[in-house]
């Protein structure tokens, strides 16, 4: 018998942006940890602040353009809509050192994106 050839996977430019935003709060976790050991650790925190937020917009980019002119449906765009919602609370709560908020959103927006990127 046998086995039947498979297509290789594409991946999509929502796939990629989900991929990096979760890549990016990964990286983000990392460097909180750091922030407890190294001197540069708040620095990098900082600027992976940014880098995430950038990726949490790109992601929405990449929803409306899957959906708008891809004719895909709306639902990515509501939930990349959301996370944008969440990282933005993230570096309010992140900027006004409240870590007893920041830490555990940190954590539920990583388990959403790994979530995200596993339905893709």
């Amino acid at each position: 018998m046998a086995i039947p050839a498979t297509a290789p996977r594409r991946f999509s430019f929502l796939h990629v942006a989900i991929a990096l935003q979760t890549l990016t709060i990964f990286l983000q976790a990392t460097s909180a940890g750091l922030l407890l050991t190294a001197h540069y650790g708040e620095t990098l925190h900082s600027v992976g602040a940014r880098v995430m937020y950038a990726a949490s917009m790109l992601y929405l980019l990449a929803a409306v353009l899957a959906w708008k002119p891809g004719g895909g449906p709306v639902r990515p765009v509501w939930q990349a809509g959301g996370f944008l919602a969440l990282a933005s609370v993230q570096v309010v709560l992140g900027i006004a050192h409240v870590p007893a908020v920041h830490l555990p959103l940190g954590v539920l927006m990583f388990g959403l994106s790994v979530l995200a990127l596993a339905r893709r």
